[in-house]
């Protein structure tokens, strides 16, 4: 799994950059098929920061979680929270996307 942090309008330290990929890697406890994650940091408005979170996955599209905080390790922890219930959701979609074969269903009742 690829973690690729960026910052606009800013620069990270390689300590701040250390702390948001551990974070990050406890997104892959919730689906085993992530094959990379960005995190984009804007930095321009030094009382809100706002965070973008795209996780991408195997056969499917990406997933995208936007937060805004006064941190940058609040605004992480509430993506993090989003893109965990958006990976919950798609896996039991996938889950319980089985079909009823023919001969589980139930005749039509004649009247």
């Amino acid at each position: 799994m690829q973690v690729t942090i960026s910052a606009r309008h800013g620069h990270l330290s390689a300590a701040t950059q250390e702390k948001v990929t551990e974070k990050v890697q406890t997104i892959h406890k919730f689906f085993d098929r992530i094959t990379g994650i960005l995190v984009t940091a804007d930095l321009e408005h030094t009382d809100q920061v706002s965070l973008e979170l795209k996780v991408t996955a195997e056969h499917h599209d990406e997933f995208v979680a936007v937060e805004e905080a006064a941190t940058l390790m609040a605004a992480l922890d509430g993506a993090i929270h989003k893109i965990d219930n958006q990976l919950r959701k798609h896996k039991e979609k996938l889950k319980e996307h089985r079909a009823v074969s023919h001969k589980h269903l139930e005749p039509p009742v004649a009247e």
